[in-house]
């Protein structure tokens, strides 16, 4: 009884194999950066955004105090702390 023949592969094809197994991991390490930087940015848009209307609402409110208490006069520190 005879071995039964194995598949011989050339060089090419196994060259051919490694070439194409390198770029699917690079692609897929690609992909896998692109969605950490695209989060990434999109928090810091987030965070950004969350500073500008906190400033548009310490503006606004900084406005109205000045229009209701534009006749009362600040206290000093030491009249603040007889309390």
């Amino acid at each position: 009884m005879s071995e039964p023949e194995q598949e011989k592969f050339t060089g090419a094809e196994i060259g051919k194999d490694a070439v194409q197994s390198t770029v699917e991991a690079a692609a897929t390490t690609v992909g896998e950066v692109a969605t950490i930087i695209t989060a990434a940015v999109r928090d810091v848009a987030t965070a950004i955004g969350g500073l500008a209307t906190e400033v548009f609402e310490i503006r606004e409110a900084s406005r109205k105090a000045a229009e209701e208490g534009a006749d009362v006069p600040i206290p000093a520190v030491d009249e603040q702390l007889e309390d």
